[in-house]
């Protein structure tokens, strides 16, 4: 009884390691809707380099490449060298699951069988012994 009570509560399968796992899930579907999110604001970010020369116009002064006194002249299809505009996102793993390992519960139920058992029976060999 001892060993399924620390079995269903700590042990590897049990709530304690459930609810660890449940609050990861949780983190991993947060992380997943910030890079959803990154994700559409480069997706907008290049779509807009390559449609609205305006744009492109202030995007490429703000990296250095032109003077306010330079024009701009777009060259379509000879691909993109574009650096990173904004954090990609990060990565977020898994933490395993702490639990206490079965055999620490094998051992601590076959300890309190043990306290149960023994003193049962020096209690029957006394009862023995005063009856002789």
């Amino acid at each position: 009884m001892i060993y399924v009570l620390l079995t269903v509560f700590l042990g590897a399968k049990g709530i304690y390691a459930q609810s660890q796992l449940e609050k990861e899930f949780t983190k991993q579907e947060e992380n997943i809707g910030t890079l959803g999110l990154i994700n559409r604001k480069l997706k907008d970010f290049v779509n807009s380099l390559m449609t609205d020369e305006d744009t492109l116009l202030v995007y490429a002064r703000e990296q250095g490449y032109a003077s306010p006194r330079e024009r701009f002249v777009r060259i379509v299809g000879l691909g993109v060298n574009q650096q990173n505009i904004t954090d990609p996102g990060t990565v977020v793993i898994a933490a395993e699951p702490q639990y206490t390992p079965n055999w620490i519960f094998t051992v601590i139920a076959f300890c309190a069988g043990l306290t149960i058992f023994i003193p049962a029976v020096i209690f029957d060999l006394l009862n023995l012994w005063h009856e002789r």
